[in-house]
């Protein structure tokens, strides 16, 4: 027999948890302000826009599993991304740190409170589960926070 309850909270736990990779706010950690908004040689995106990217992608997530009246109003790729390499004013990119932990936490609760079956399909998806989805918003975190990392490394400012 499978302990729900116990299965949700570890599937909630993954959300921020650094078993193989370090997480977002290691990989921000002493980041100098000046290099967020860089593109090193070559690369597509600043750690500015990776990390609006993750905000943007998770909260579309979220509202995805927990709003019946969703509608995607996002078109991929442009509205996913920022539109400059650097963020547009001093406070954004604080905003953007406490959007995705709010949301991120929003989505840990959501996930062990939601009286709906994970493995069950989202009645106005087409044909996507909670489960996928959750494991979506951390799939995509991680893969990202990779990014960040990379960045961080090709512009001399990681371990």
């Amino acid at each position: 027999m499978t302990d729900t309850a116990r299965w949700r909270e570890i599937v909630a736990s993954t959300l921020d948890w650094e078993q193989a990779h370090v997480g977002l706010d290691r990989a921000l950690e002493e980041l100098p302000t000046q290099l967020r908004g860089r593109r090193p040689g070559g690369a597509p995106f600043s750690i500015w826009e990776e990390l609006e990217h993750i905000r943007i992608a998770q909260r579309d997530l979220l509202d995805f599993c927990r709003d019946p009246d969703y509608e995607h109003d996002l078109a991929w790729p442009g509205d996913y991304w920022p539109t400059s390499p650097e963020p547009p004013s001093p406070g954004a990119w604080d905003e953007s740190l406490e959007g995705i932990r709010r949301d991120r936490d929003a989505l840990k609760r959501w996930t062990v409170e939601a009286e709906v079956d994970l493995t069950s399909e989202i009645p106005w998806g087409t044909g996507q589960t909670y489960l996928r989805t959750i494991l979506t918003a951390l799939d995509h975190a991680a893969y990202h926070t990779g990014q960040i990392v990379l960045i961080r490394k090709l512009l001399g400012a990681w371990g």
